[in-house]
């Protein structure tokens, strides 16, 4: 499978460093005082520093659910989304979504939760009942 790199803003390195690598366990890349890469699950994620940061659109409905748009994410195996899930929950992550099932007993079930970062970056967290169906 090929990697995907992702850019985005991020309103200070600090906050993010501490969210993506003590919370999350991405392993950090490369990083200057304005920018910070790291491993996302395999992928790239690039966090740049900005004043600048975008108004988010609840636009996104899915399953009855408005969900905010833009969004970035991730699909994990079972037990590694209901680890994350365990560790966001003891943390208090600021949730916009909480764990939950989409589409139940439907092609696509899914396990899912959204959170913000620190820097109110919507992040998607899914894990599917049968991974065949993540194009369905």
């Amino acid at each position: 499978m090929r990697r995907f790199h992702f850019a985005f803003k991020v309103r200070d390195i600090e906050s993010t460093r501490k969210f993506y690598v003590e919370l999350l366990g991405c392993k950090e890349g490369r990083s200057t005082d304005t920018w910070i890469d790291f491993d996302f699950f395999g992928n790239q994620l690039s966090a740049h520093v900005s004043d600048a940061l975008g108004d988010l659109d609840y636009c996104g409905k899915v399953d009855s659910v408005n969900v905010p748009i833009p969004h970035f994410g991730c699909i994990l195996e079972k037990a590694e989304f209901l680890e994350i899930k365990t560790t966001l929950e003891e943390a208090n992550a600021k949730f916009i979504i909480k764990a939950q099932t989409r589409y139940q007993g439907l092609t696509g079930e899914q396990l899912t939760m959204f959170l913000f970062d620190p820097s109110n970056n919507p992040i998607e967290f899914k894990s599917y009942t049968n991974e065949e169906e993540i194009f369905m």
